[in-house]
């Protein structure tokens, strides 16, 4: 049974530029232009018009776009509910300008020493992330520390939980490494999934049981795919461009032209839709940022799986409600 037909989430990527070298991620190697405002507020009336309800400024790092929190304003003025995840380097910058405006505010962290964590990132963030998780909370802000596990790290999210997150009553975010065109990696054994689903019993850790449990069945099928992003979530690019099947596949783009509501019904890019997940780059795929969508708008057993992590997660940062 279909919760909905309509997208619920948009990936909007003010640019791929970053100022991390992030070991799983290409994004940073790309040039890009960066959004522009009129773009942006085009673009969100077609969103609330096909009834997006979630809008995820990202990047690259998306705190590198000096008119961040002016989308935010504009976004949060519309009703959306708001995300941003950044490495926090330049958040103790942006701060004061970006008070209140972020209801889903997370800190990358992948490790509870500086020496680990940024191995991993390429750069030295990990002082900036808990100088900016210390500086968010005197802002009344309630950010959360976003956790990318694999079998390499995995010991280290329990030094995290009680070392940073508890005594901060902040909420600790399991995320599984995934990998996609040969970046990154899927090192992430059986062992380790029952690890995280441990730690995930917790008070204030989330962890998205379909995540693990679609790993178990291996990925995305595309005889019978888990994965609907294309009716699920909407993806545009730093040149104004909607992209499709996803950021990660990015087969085909389409000028948007001030024209996104009409564009995403035209019967060209509905057929491209219907191709989400039944394509072959789309075997196997667990592609975390996908999934969680797809999970949340079919009732079927990853539905079930993914149910309780996501009234958890909502409930504690009182989002629950503008998601009914």
């Amino acid at each position: 049974m279909r919760l909905t037909h309509k997208p619920v989430l948009c990936n909007y990527y003010l640019t791929y530029r970053c100022n991390a070298s992030c070991s799983f991620c290409d994004i940073w190697e790309k040039p890009s232009p960066y959004v522009n405002h009129n773009d942006v507020v085009a673009n969100l009336l077609a969103l609330k018009e096909l009834g997006v309800k979630v809008i995820d400024f990202t990047g690259g790092e998306p705190l590198l776009h000096t008119g961040l929190p002016g989308f935010l304003e504009a976004a949060k003025a519309r009703g959306f509910i708001t995300t941003v995840t950044t490495n926090g380097l330049l958040y103790p910058k942006r701060a004061s300008a970006l008070q209140g405006l972020v209801d889903m505010l997370h800190f990358s962290l992948d490790a509870a020493s500086a020496e680990r964590h940024d191995k991993g990132r390429g750069i030295a963030c990990f002082q900036k992330v808990i100088d900016s998780l210390d500086l968010a909370l005197t802002l009344g802000e309630r950010p959360d520390v976003l956790f990318t596990f694999s079998d390499e790290n995995a010991e280290e999210a329990e030094v995290v939980y009680q070392e940073i997150c508890r005594p901060r009553g902040l909420m600790l975010l399991l995320n599984p490494m995934f990998g996609y065109n040969d970046v990154g990696g899927e090192a992430v054994s059986v062992a380790t999934m029952m690890r995280m689903e441990r730690l995930a019993a917790k008070p204030l850790v989330y962890l998205n049981k379909g995540f693990t449990e679609l790993r178990r069945n291996g990925g995305n099928q595309i005889n019978n795919p888990t994965c609907r992003a294309g009716e699920t979530t909407v993806v545009i690019s730093p040149n104004n461009e909607l992209v499709l099947p996803c950021y990660h596949a990015g087969l085909q783009t389409y000028a948007i032209e001030g024209n996104l509501a009409q564009l995403w019904a035209s019967a060209t890019v509905r057929e491209e839709r219907a191709k989400a997940g039944r394509l072959e780059v789309c075997q196997g795929c667990t592609i975390n940022c996908y999934m969680q969508p797809s999970m949340a708008t079919k009732v079927d057993a990853y539905f079930w799986k993914a149910l309780p992590s996501t009234l958890k997660y909502n409930w504690v940062k009182g989002t629950w409600k503008a998601l009914l």
